[in-house]
């Protein structure tokens, strides 16, 4: 072990973190499309939206069939958000959606309900899956239904 290994730090409870696995896993069931949260300390670069473009590559979220994964990324403590959608959503919802969402999701946050908003975004986000690309009987998770937490 490694005296310079940082220990993850902890922003959610188990109770809120479990709030936002149950809003991913119930979103999914009515739908084909694939939503995932990436919760971390800081931003690496000044533009959250860059920072969730390259998250949602390195978890090879671009890889779906129908090129409908969304990813819900939030930088704690430095306070940023942003939604990355691929390109088979983004074409259907357009720039107004995300837009929505993220002031959906700031007002929760200005109200000190991280999970909360989280959860409530990660709704809207799967409602607006299935709407788009709906469950099909024997359709495969692609994606883990995870919180990914990073440094």
């Amino acid at each position: 072990m490694s005296w310079f290994q940082k220990k993850p730090v902890e922003f959610f409870t188990p109770e809120q973190k479990e709030l936002m696995l149950e809003a991913v896993r119930s979103s999914e069931q009515a739908t084909s499309g694939e939503v995932r949260v990436f919760v971390e300390s800081r931003c690496k670069y000044v533009d959250p939206v860059d920072r969730a473009q390259e998250i949602f590559t390195s978890l090879k979220m671009d890889h779906t069939r129908q090129r409908n994964a969304v990813l819900v990324y939030v930088a704690m403590r430095d306070r940023q958000l942003a939604l990355w959608g691929d390109q088979g959503i983004h074409d259907k919802v357009g720039d107004d959606f995300w837009k929505k969402q993220v002031h959906q999701i700031l007002g929760h946050f200005k109200r000190e309900n991280y999970a909360e908003g989280i959860a409530a975004v990660v709704r809207e986000v799967g409602e607006m899956l299935g709407h788009f690309f709906p469950h099909v009987d024997g359709a495969k998770n692609e994606l883990p239904d995870d919180i990914v937490f990073g440094q």
